[in-house]
C-alpha cells in the first residue's frame, strides 16, 4: 500500500466506522435503558393509582388479587403483569406478590424503603416494592416493538455516518496529496536540471509554508547557477586579461621584437600582482565558504584598528587631496577579531571610499558602542550608489556602474569583506544617497558587555590639501 490518498481514505473510514459503532452502541444501550425504565415508572404510577382507588373505594385490601385479575398461585396478573412489584402493608407484610416473596412474609426495612407509599387521606396503607432481577418488559410487547424501531434507526444512521466519513475522508486525502504530488513533480524536474521551478501556494497551513520555502529554494538555486556562471565568466575575463598582457610582452621579448626595458618588466610585475590578487580573493572566498579561514583572533582596542587603517591611506588620500577622518568614542570596549583579517576588511572599505570619492570629499572612519557590541564606520561623501545596486554590492564580481568594470579592482573586494565580517561573528551594513555618500557599518560583539555610550570625540587627520 503506497499510495497516501488511499492510507488516508482507509483511516478516515476506520475512524469513522469505529465512532459510528461506539455512538450506536452507547445510545442504543442507554435509550433502551431510559425507555425501560420510563415504561417501568408510568405502569407503577398507574397501578399506585389503582390501588389507591380500591383502598378507597372497598375500605382495605381485602380481594384485592381478584379485583386486578389474579394468577394462579397468588402471582399478581394482568394488566400489570409485566411489572415486577410486590404490595405490602405499611408494616411490610406482602400481600400480593409476581412470585418473588410469598404472601404474608416480610419483607426488610430497607426494601420498604425504597418502595412507592400507596396514601389515603394523606395515610399510608400499602407499599409498591420492586423485585430485583425481574425483567422489565415482556416479550412481544409494544414498549419491545418501539425500541426494535429505534434500533434500525440508529443503525441505518450509523450506516449513514460511515458512509459520509469516507467521502469526507476521501475528499481531504486529495486535498493534502495533491499539493504533495505537485511538490514531488516539481522535484523531480529540479533533480533533472530545470531550476527555478515553481508551484502554486494554495494554503496557508503546513503544506503551504511547504511548497512557499520550495519556491524560494528553487528560486535560489536558480539564482545561485545564474551567479556561478557569471561568475566563472568574470573570473576567465579577469584572468585573461593579465595573461594575456605578460604572454604577449613575454613571447615578444623571447623572439627579440622588443627589447627589455625597466617599463615592460614594471608592466609585467604588475599584472602579475593582479592575477596573485585575484588568487588570493578567490582562495580567501573558498576558506569562508567551507568554514575554515583561519584567525588568529585577540583582544584589541576598535581605535587601534581604526588608526592603523588611517595611517595605511594617509599618503594616498594625500594624492587624492581626499580628507581622511577619524572619529572614535572613548573607553570603547575591546573587540576580539583577527587583528590583520579586521585590518584588510576596514582597508578595502577604505579603498573603494577613496576610488569613488572626488578630491576634496570627506572619509570618515568611526567607532562607537551599542548594547553588547561595537560598531566600525566607513564613509565617504562620494556619488552614492543606487539604490537598484544596494541588494547586490556584497555579491561576488558585481559591478553595478559600467564605469567601474575596468577600474582594476577584482570586483570581490566586498564579497570578502562580508565573508570576514561574518567569520568573527558580526554583520555588515549599507547605506547609501545618491549625491551624498555610502557609510558601510560593521557590527562586532565585545569582549565584555559594552560600557555606558559617551558622546564622541573626534581626532581627525587632516590629509586634504587645497
Amino acid at each position: 500500500m503506497r499510495s497516501l490518498t488511499l492510507k488516508l481514505t482507509l483511516s478516515f473510514l476506520f475512524v469513522g466506522l469505529i465512532g459510528a459503532v461506539l455512538v450506536a452502541c452507547f445510545v442504543g444501550q442507554r435509550t433502551q435503558t431510559a425507555f425501560s425504565q420510563f415504561v417501568a415508572d408510568r405502569g407503577r404510577s398507574d397501578l399506585v393509582n389503582t390501588l389507591a382507588q380500591y383502598y378507597v373505594a372497598h375500605g382495605s385490601w381485602d380481594g384485592v388479587g381478584s379485583a386486578l385479575a389474579l394468577g394462579t398461585g397468588g402471582q399478581l396478573g394482568s394488566p400489570h403483569s409485566h411489572l415486577p412489584l410486590e404490595l405490602v402493608t405499611s408494616s411490610g407484610h406482602v400481600i400480593l406478590s409476581d412470585g418473588n416473596y410469598p404472601v404474608g412474609a416480610s419483607i426488610s426495612a430497607i426494601e420498604l424503603a425504597d418502595g412507592v407509599p400507596i396514601k389515603v387521606n394523606n395515610s399510608t396503607v400499602g407499599v409498591l416494592v420492586n423485585s430485583p432481577g425481574m425483567p422489565l418488559l415482556g416479550q412481544g410487547a409494544p414498549e419491545r416493538d418501539f425500541l426494535s424501531r429505534i434500533t434500525h434507526a440508529i443503525i441505518y444512521g450509523a450506516a449513514g455516518a460511515t458512509v459520509i466519513a469516507l467521502l469526507i475522508g476521501i475528499i481531504l486525502a486529495r486535498t493534502l496529496t495533491h499539493p504533495i504530488r505537485e511538490l514531488t513533480t516539481a522535484t523531480q524536474v529540479v533533480a533533472k536540471g530545470t531550476l527555478g521551478q515553481q508551484v502554486t501556494v494554495r494554503s496557508r497551513d503546513e503544506l503551504g509554508a511547504l511548497a512557499a520555502s520550495f519556491n524560494r529554494m528553487s528560486t535560489d538555486l536558480a539564482d545561485a547557477r545564474t551567479l556561478r556562471q557569471q561568475m566563472t565568466a568574470d573570473i576567465a575575463h579577469d584572468l585573461r586579461t593579465p595573461l594575456s598582457v605578460i604572454l604577449g610582452y613575454t613571447e615578444a621579448l623571447r623572439d627579440g621584437k622588443l627589447p627589455g626595458t625597466q617599463e615592460i618588466y614594471d608592466t609585467m610585475y604588475d599584472e602579475a600582482q593582479l592575477l596573485q590578487h585575484l588568487v588570493d580573493d578567490l582562495r580567501t572566498l573558498s576558506l569562508a565558504d567551507a568554514g575554515e579561514l583561519p584567525l588568529r583572533r585577540q583582544s584589541i582596542a576598535p581605535l587601534a584598528l581604526l588608526e592603523r587603517v588611517v595611517a595605511s591611506h594617509k599618503v594616498q588620500a594625500q594624492t587624492l587631496h581626499i580628507t581622511l577622518a577619524l572619529q572614535a568614542a572613548p573607553h570603547l570596549p575591546e573587540v576580539e577579531v583577527d587583528p590583520e583579517r579586521m585590518a584588510q576588511v576596514l582597508s578595502n572599505l577604505v579603498s573603494n571610499a577613496l576610488r569613488y570619492t572626488p578630491a576634496n570629499g570627506t572619509i570618515t572612519v568611526a567607532a562607537e558602542a551599542h548594547a553588547n557590541a561595537v560598531q566600525l564606520a566607513v564613509a565617504d561623501t562620494g556619488a552614492g550608489i543606487a539604490p537598484e545596486e544596494l541588494p547586490h554590492i556584497f555579491e561576488r564580481f558585481y559591478r553595478g556602474d559600467a564605469s567601474r568594470q575596468h577600474d582594476g579592482s577584482s570586483g570581490l573586494g566586498l564579497a570578502i569583506v562580508k565573508a570576514l565580517v561574518e567569520a568573527h561573528g558580526g554583520t555588515i551594513a549599507v547605506t547609501s544617497s545618491m549625491g551624498r555618500g555610502t557609510t558601510f557599518t560593521i557590527t562586532l560583539p565585545v569582549v565584555a558587555p559594552a560600557l555606558t555610550h559617551h558622546p564622541i570625540t573626534t581626532l581627525q587627520h587632516q590629509e586634504h590639501h587645497a
